[in-house]
């Protein structure tokens, strides 16, 4: 690409032409062109355009306006290609048929909405390369930022080429590969301007708008035109150069007849550009018989089938330079020429943009579009239309009532902060007790989705009984919730669960995990068992949708019934809740939800010795965090770093003290515990187990028992030894717990015992378990100078171990076998070791039998992504084909 037209572009145009090179080959391509107003950045997605040969080009804009409507500008994008909507996967056509209006569906997922996207733009891309170009996206709406912030992070082998304009921070965009747009220098500078001033100019004018201009090509072309030579050579007013080109428009239009200037008002007042729209409302203004002539003459707009300005500052010049009546008369006629039943949505946002007072009926029309803006999953489009008609609405309880919804959608969408502000201006509202404890019950949400545990609980157990009143079900609901707070906040527990609610007749699911918490805080273990054991059946039976995202979905996860799961000893079904959390949070798009459903499903995938496909989970969390600006969970983590021998626990254990987390405190130690046992520094594994052993805090002083044991058999406490093994007296016998039983009574002298453990956990996932405990037996039996006997157990713990993504400890067996007299060496990784986690998680769906569209689906990747990746997985598994790939080990 060279620089001719684009003076000074030279290192760009390189740049574009890379990007164009290297998507036709099938590359994906992401480019994000940043840089102020008028710096020349569109101009760089016009030569994209001209030098893209061989592919289609689509273009799409933001408009400050149309930033209230969910999917505006992806639709713009995406138009075009609608006609190829039959040949997407029948979700994903529901899914963005729904989202575009043009079908009635459940409410669809940024997720689904997303990936719907990116399947329709490969298609496209696999008759013919694409370019993809977006101008102004720092106004796009939020769900078209969203989805289009999803497509960029997963183009890989599409031939597709994807380039955004940003004049300002755009979270979702914020990340992507970026160039910046500088200034022009002085001497390109000159030339540009020598380009537009005709006849001659006095060298201090000259000298004055190059030095204005700061290499703003849009200032060395408009400051001519807006200030006389006087004014140039006496220099302009400070501030803000995008201000002052502004103001070089206003002065621009501002001698303009009154009639143009209306007319102008209308095309800026009307985002679409629609040339039917603005001549009916200028015919029902009564604009005169040519208002459009002098306005023409002014080169900032043309009139065609599409209106345009010559840039985005003049929209804003015009509308921001017009009376406030001027205004409002305008957004009345548009309102008046749109039609209800094609556009009811922007018509009501013309009706408000034009109305003064408090008007009901105006409010509740917003109301309605809000409705429809969440079907269509518009989350923060629908909060912005509640908060439009709370403004709007004439009854001060109303209005409240309003606000407090746009806060509830705010959450959802995972806008917190921006939730918390609202709901400073519901609290100003006349007094009410109900929403007072709505408000209160939302503030606990948002303090647990910040981390704030030790600030949710005492919200939530005041907003429970403040709605005990008005309506039992919730408040017991939120009561639960508080307590799940208080677990995590490590609070006392004891008074909290005694003052719970009364439950329903017949108890739901949700009654029963309470009642089963409240008996297992009060009451103890054994006498909690068959009221958990009836928890479990009832929430394993429950049946939710994305609909109930913002309630019961988390009771499959780490704070209700993956606490009840863990106490039973029921590997199989806690991961099952995982996995079912993590299903119903992404159908949702509730991504805060899927944060913690993430962490609670790794922790799961590295007890069954799947590092891979936590990491991929891990991996997630971190993305989303990188989208939302919400920081990552990360607990797995920490299991993750003490199965791999790495010490992130001693960091974390004083930052979660910090913050008030005392269960993740509690967490780090018995990671903590588990990193030194691996590592033999069994002292300090002691240490950290006993921390957690004296908490008593639920799960974690179950699983502890075993690492207490462990260090404290090596460390000659058998007192601490006998003292794990009483703990374990009262567990529920599963096979999980059996095999844990016999570990401690095998460390405790029954040494029959240590075979009857390997037994155990070889009727169980939980494959890490399993590889210590051929560990331990392999370590008595060498030490009994049971050789040939010891090689067997040892052998057998290295490779679970292995592959279980536990190297320290299988370091250990590495080392007891060369003390065995084996000839051992450490393992060398299989090619499977290799893969990537998204490559893992890719390689066992096709040996399940999922299809390359299916797999994608499940993954949020595009069909030519997922054979991408297959290709890669079958060089380093060494097969040629999905049928060898069913043999392979993973």
């Amino acid at each position: 690409m060279s620089d001719e037209g684009l003076l000074g572009r030279r290192a760009e145009g390189e740049t574009l032409d890379r990007l164009l090179t290297q998507a036709r080959s099938g590359a994906g391509q992401v480019l994000v062109l940043r840089g102020e107003a008028g710096i020349g950045k569109t101009a760089l997605l016009d030569h994209v355009s001209t030098r893209a040969s061989g592919f289609r080009v689509t273009r799409a804009a933001g408009v400050e306006s149309e930033s209230a409507f969910p999917y505006a500008g992806l639709h713009q994008l995406c138009v075009p290609f609608l006609d190829r909507l039959d040949r997407l996967p029948a979700p994903q056509r529901e899914a963005l048929g729904t989202a575009f209006g043009m079908a009635t569906g459940p409410r669809p997922t940024r997720f689904m909405v997303g990936l719907a996207v990116l399947t329709l733009l490969a298609e496209v891309a696999d008759e013919q390369p694409l370019v993809c170009l977006v101008d102004d996206a720092q106004w796009l709406d939020s769900m078209s930022s969203a989805v289009l912030g999803f497509v960029a992070r997963r183009l890989l082998a599409e031939r597709i080429a994807l380039v955004f304009v940003l004049r300002e921070g755009n979270d979702y965009l914020d990340g992507l590969p970026e160039l910046f747009v500088r200034g022009l220098d002085d001497a390109d500078a000159r030339s540009l301007l020598e380009s537009v001033i005709k006849g001659p100019v006095d060298g201090r004018v000259r000298d004055r708008i190059v030095a204005e201009a700061r290499g703003n090509p849009l200032a060395l072309l408009e400051l001519p035109r807006a200030w006389t030579t006087a004014e140039l050579a006496d220099g302009l007013d400070g501030g803000p150069l995008t201000s002052r080109i502004e103001a070089g428009f206003v002065r621009q239009i501002a001698p303009l007849p009154a009639d143009t200037r209306l007319l102008m008002l209308i095309a800026a007042a009307e985002p679409l550009g629609d040339a039917t729209l603005l001549w009916q409302a200028a015919g029902l203004l009564g604009l005169g018989a040519d208002p459009a002539a002098a306005a023409l003459g002014t080169g900032l707009i043309e009139f065609g089938a599409r209106v345009q300005f010559r840039h985005p500052l003049v929209r804003s010049a015009v509308y921001r330079s017009a009376s406030t009546a001027d205004r409002m008369r305008v957004h009345r006629a548009l309102a008046d020429v749109t039609d209800p039943a094609i556009d009811p949505d922007r018509r009501v946002w013309h009706r408000a943009q034009g109305t003064a007072a408090p008007d009901e009926e105006v409010a509740a029309a917003l109301e309605h579009s809000a409705g429809r803006a969440q079907a269509r999953g518009g989350l923060l489009a629908a909060a912005a239309f509640l908060e439009q008609a709370a403004v709007l609405t004439p009854e001060p309880g109303r209005r409240a009532s309003r606000e407090l919804a746009a806060a509830r959608a705010k959450r959802d969408a995972g806008a917190l902060d921006a939730s918390l502000r609202l709901l400073s201006a519901v609290e100003a509202g006349p007094p009410d007790e109900r929403r007072s404890a709505e408000i209160e019950h939302l503030r606990g949400h948002i303090a647990f989705d910040q981390r704030r545990v030790a600030d949710a609980a005492p919200l939530l157990f005041s907003a429970a009984r403040r709605l005990t009143p008005f309506d039992a079900d919730l408040a017991r609901e939120t009561h639960l919730e508080g307590l799940s707070a208080a677990i995590w906040a490590g609070a006392p527990l004891a008074d909290a669960a005694r003052t719970a609610p009364p439950a329903r007749t017949p108890a739901c699911a949700l009654d029963l995990v309470l009642d089963a918490l409240t008996t297992r805080i009060t009451a103890g273990y054994a006498a909690a068992v068959p009221r958990m054991t009836r928890a479990l059946d009832e929430v394993r039976a429950l049946k939710v949708g994305a609909d109930d995202i913002s309630r019961v979905p988390w009771l499959f996860g780490n704070r209700a019934g993956g606490i009840v799961a863990s106490e039973m000893w029921d590997f199989d079904t806690r991961r099952a809740f995982a996995q079912q959390q993590v299903r119903l949070s992404r159908d949702a798009g509730a991504l805060v939800q899927l944060q913690f459903a993430l962490n609670f499903l790794a922790d799961n995938e590295l007890l069954a010795g799947e590092p891979a496909a936590a990491q991929a989970l891990i991996e997630e969390d971190q993305r989303i965090s990188e989208v939302t600006g919400i920081p990552p969970v990360g607990y797995a983590v920490l299991l993750q770093a003490a199965y791999r021998g790495e010490d992130v626990a001693t960091t974390a254990r004083a930052e979660a003290l910090a913050a008030g987390q005392g269960r993740l405190a509690v967490i780090a130690d018995w990671t903590a515990a588990i990193l030194h046992n691996g590592l033999g520094r069994h002292d300090l594994a002691r240490d950290a187990a006993l921390r957690v052993f004296a908490s008593d805090t639920l799960v974690y002083s179950c699983l502890i028992a075993s690492e207490l044991a462990e260090a404290a058999s090596r460390t000659g406490d058998t007192a601490l030894v006998s003292e794990a093994l009483d703990r374990s007296a009262p567990w529920v016998d599963t096979q999980w717990s059996l095999g844990v039983k016999a570990r401690l009574r095998a460390l405790n002298g029954e040494t029959a015992a240590f075979a009857e453990s390997i037994a155990c956990f070889e009727r169980t996932a939980v494959r890490g378990e399993l590889g210590r405990a051929h560990l331990l037996y392999g370590e008595w039996l060498r030490r009994e100078g049971q050789r040939v006997e010891a090689r067997e157990h040892l052998r057998a713990a290295q490779e679970i171990l292995v592959a279980s993504g536990m190297p320290t400890f299988a370091d250990r067996a590495l080392r007891e076998l060369q003390a065995t007299g084996e000839t051992a060496r450490k393992r060398t990784a299989e090619p499977t070791d290799e893969l990537t986690a998204q490559e893992y998680q890719i390689a066992r769906l096709a040996r399940e039998g999922y299809s390359n569209p299916e797999i994608g689906t499940r993954l949020f990747i595009s069909p030519r992504t997922v054979e991408w990746h297959l290709r890669k997985v079958f060089g380093k598994v060494g097969v040629t084909s999905r049928r060898q790939l069913r043999d392979a080990r993973f």
